[in-house]
């Protein structure tokens, strides 16, 4: 389990892969919590569909979409890796996961899509103030980090994180990595100046 562990924290995208005829464990739950902490881009393999019945079959894609709802963002593969089948479109995966997980952000294009992600669906209020988000901009990469700044953005609840979260991920196509969102609210130069209460 420590080498397991120690393999993601080196990767830079973990091929994750899960056995179609004995379905998800507790422990399969267990590492794709840690890839998803991680912030390492991912593709999921379901290895021994040759073997699987239809039924293992139906039943394994269902277990991941509950059990590993977490990690909708990766890819989903279907191979076997006694006969050779699905890995070329595997490695197609793992070569677009880890340009997702290294892409270059522009600076105007992230703002205009948190224009548009506002337009669509504006932020919650908070008490009388609606949180207001004002511009973006990439703060890393491996996982694309997304630096937002504006007012009371401490306010945003966690449901408005992930929504922007999903709605960059489909504004730039990043398929096979995580996208995390950091808030930056601005100070008010004018917060103590002498004489305002």
């Amino acid at each position: 389990v420590i080498k397991t562990l120690q393999a993601i924290e080196d990767a830079n995208v973990v091929i994750f892969v899960v056995d179609a005829t004995a379905g998800i464990s507790d422990h399969d739950v267990q590492l794709g919590s840690f890839i998803q902490d991680a912030g390492r881009a991912l593709v999921i393999c379901i290895n021994k569909w040759d073997a699987a019945s239809t039924e293992q079959r139906e039943e394994v894609k269902r277990e991941i979409g509950r059990k590993l709802a977490f990690l909708d963002f990766a890819t989903r593969l279907p191979i076997s890796a006694r006969e050779g089948r699905g890995l070329p479109a595997l490695i197609a995966a793992v070569n677009a996961a880890y340009a997702a997980a290294m892409v270059k952000l522009p600076t105007p294009r992230l703002t205009r899509a948190l224009q548009l992600a506002v337009e669509r669906q504006q932020p919650p209020r908070a008490g009388m103030n609606r949180p207001k988000l004002r511009y973006a901009h990439q703060g890393g990469s491996n996982p694309p980090i997304v630096v937002i700044h504006g007012t009371s953005l401490s306010k945003v609840p966690d449901a408005y994180r992930r929504y922007l979260e999903h709605f960059f991920a489909d504004a730039f196509k990043l398929r096979g990595t995580p996208l995390r969102i950091q808030f930056k609210t601005g100070v008010n130069p004018y917060a103590d100046a002498p004489g305002r209460r």
